[in-house]
């Protein structure tokens, strides 16, 4: 095995979660500190084995080795076995994930996760789902991961009832049942031509399809792209995202900030794989569509950051406003351009979901839980005692409204890419990138800088005025009772952002490899092909 021990933990990422989470069924819901120490537990877990696997790629990088390692699930070979693949990019989202749902999950547990049945088992499924699609080598266990997302995620969007949550959820299950119909029809038009969906078999087998069935497999593809492009949340096909996200409980917002990016991920997987050869039809097939529909996205998006005038509209808006950037990005060109890209990718997700997080803590200085519609909790946990009645919980620190508002203000410069943080930091790398693609910058380029530019602007006047309403303006009531389980996941998530700006120049090494290994069609092939073939 050219893997070895690491090889066998390709698979934890999925195995891990789909355990525990089976394990929560079997839980009565009143356990609820064995459901939270099992539920924290495994998410912890996940995050240092997703440690391991990044420092395991990056170290066969940078040493000059093949960086992908592929494990065939029942030792059967590629391309007729289930395989996963470990890369540069998918170790990065595993990364990403893990982070992301300890951080949502430590939130939960300040009181969230009593607002539902089954809070948790969903969170590990919603979790296995993600690591799922990011390792998977073909295109049939994509859908069959983007099912467990879908499922997994109707029920989190649930979380605490409520009738806006229900109306949202019903429209997000019709939207993604439309979109699995598109994936199913997209993958059947592709298997029906190349007689595989192994991802790196049909690297091999597109370029060698038949002229008389070529207009058969780019319907295919066409048709699977979109399928892609909405859940990234590419514009016009993005217009449920935003009041999705802001009906959902706070830390289930937060870990749907990673969502769309899983869209963006399967058109930056399958689309740089499969058309990013040197001669033939497929080179750069469907650039100008990714490049002026990014641009596009971006536009729509800041229109809807300037209108919105809830700070959870913002943030849905600021996800289309990133995923425009990404699309735009991918379809601009490839190397430095890529690099930021990437590096612009978890950024902008870490920062859209510590802000999820915060406008709850923010908005609770406006109205409590009854006032926004959110499920009422009892005294024990809103920090108020009944008359007569002494409580610790929920002690109101002094400084509450200043920790905010330097959360606020953080959360402000990297979601708008402003210096010195990380969000300028990889749009600067994306400007410049895009700059040097050429001799000569052609208008277009120069639109999209433009857009990226723009679109910081317009989140810094949106959440300036939304900020200056809801903490810096005076106000006669009481100051949030914040807890340790809030303010923990939200300055984690703003920690590594803030490491991400000291240590930007091996990060972005990362990202550069990262970008290169799509491009490297021939290494993921060779991965992946031998999987299985040398037990």
């Amino acid at each position: 095995m050219s893997g070895g021990w690491i090889e066998q933990l390709i698979v934890a990422p999925v195995l891990l979660p789909l355990l525990a989470g089976a394990a929560m069924l079997l839980l009565n819901e009143r356990r609820r500190t064995a459901k939270r120490v099992i539920a924290l537990g495994t998410a912890g877990a996940l995050v240092a084995l997703s440690a391991v696997l990044l420092v395991h790629v990056a170290t066969l990088g940078f040493a000059g080795k093949l960086a992908s390692t592929a494990y065939s699930i029942g030792g059967w070979p590629a391309p007729f076995g289930i395989v996963l693949v470990l890369d540069w990019l998918s170790a990065l989202m595993l990364m990403l994930t893990s982070v992301l749902g300890f951080a949502a999950l430590l939130y939960a547990t300040a009181r969230w996760d009593q607002a539902g049945a089954r809070f948790h088992g969903l969170f590990l499924f919603q979790l296995m789902g993600l690591n799922g699609a990011f390792l998977t080598g073909d295109l049939f266990n994509l859908f069959v991961f983007f099912e467990v997302l879908l499922a997994a995620s109707f029920g989190l969007l649930l979380h605490g009832s409520g009738k806006g949550r229900v109306k949202a959820a019903l429209h997000y299950v019709a939207i993604n049942v439309a979109t699995s119909l598109l994936f199913l029809i997209g993958t059947a038009l592709i298997y029906g031509v190349t007689g595989t969906l192994n991802m790196a078999d049909l690297a091999i087998r597109i370029p060698a399809v038949a002229e008389a069935d070529l207009a058969l497999l780019q319907a295919g593809m066409a048709i699977l792209g979109i399928a892609f492009l909405i859940k990234a949340g590419m514009w016009p096909l993005g217009f449920w995202l935003p009041r999705t996200y802001a009906a959902a409980a706070p830390p289930v917002a937060a870990l749907f900030a990673i969502l769309s990016k899983v869209g963006v991920y399967a058109v930056l997987r399958v689309y740089l794989l499969l058309f990013s050869g040197e001669v033939g039809w497929t080179v750069n097939f469907g650039e100008e569509w990714l490049f002026f529909g990014g641009m596009a996205t971006i536009a729509f998006g800041m229109i809807g950051v300037l209108a919105a005038r809830r700070l959870t509209r913002i943030a849905g808006y600021s996800l289309i406003v990133s995923a425009g950037t990404l699309l735009g990005a991918v379809g601009a060109g490839e190397g430095a351009v890529l690099a930021g890209a990437l590096f612009y990718l978890a950024s902008s997700t870490l920062g859209v979901s510590a802000f999820y997080l915060l406008i709850e803590l923010v908005e609770r200085r406006e109205a409590g839980p009854a006032a926004t519609g959110e499920p009422v909790f009892d005294d024990e946990y809103t920090g108020l005692a009944a008359p007569g009645r002494e409580t610790e919980i929920g002690v109101t620190i002094p400084a509450s409204v200043a920790i905010l508002g330097g959360g606020f203000a953080f959360c402000v410069l990297l979601i708008a890419g402003l210096p010195p943080l990380s969000g300028f930091v990889a749009k600067f790398a994306i400007v410049d990138g895009l700059l040097n693609l050429d001799d000569t910058v052609s208008a277009p380029v120069w639109w999209l800088i433009a857009l990226i530019v723009a679109s910081g602007l317009a989140t810094l006047v949106a959440t300036t005025r939304a900020g200056i309403d809801l903490i810096w303006a005076p106000s006669d009531k009481p100051q949030p009772a914040l807890r340790l389980a809030e303010l923990l996941p939200v300055g984690m998530l703003l920690g590594i952002c803030l490491a991400l700006t000291i240590f930007a120049a091996p990060v972005m090494r990362y990202m550069e490899r990262a970008g290169q290994s799509l491009s490297d069609r021939h290494g993921y092939i060779e991965a992946v092909l031998k999987a299985g073939a040398e037990r």
